[in-house]
C-alpha cells in the first residue's frame, strides 16, 4: 500500500494513476479530492509537500496519496 513517502517521489506518481491531492485552498482543512492524474507539474525528482500534479478534471493539488489499482486493464 502506498502512503505518504511515496507521494513525494516523483517516480511514484504517473500519468493515469489515481491519486489523493490536497489543493492550495484545502490545505488548512487537510480536505483530499480523488482524480486522475492528467498532467505531473512538479519537474524535480522529489517535493517535501508532494508533487504537484493536475488532475483529469482541471483540479491542482499535492498528491498525498497513490490509490493502489483495484484491478483491471486502465
Amino acid at each position: 500500500m502506498s502512503g505518504n513517502g511515496d507521494s513525494r517521489q516523483r517516480s511514484s506518481v504517473r500519468v493515469g494513476s489515481t491519486v489523493e491531492v490536497v489543493r492550495k485552498q484545502d490545505q488548512g482543512t487537510g480536505k483530499r479530492t480523488r482524480g486522475i492524474v492528467a498532467e505531473i507539474l512538479t519537474n524535480s525528482a522529489s517535493h517535501p509537500h508532494g508533487i504537484k500534479v493536475r488532475l483529469k478534471d482541471g483540479t491542482v493539488g499535492r498528491v498525498v496519496a497513490v490509490v493502489e489499482d483495484e484491478g483491471g486493464p486502465s
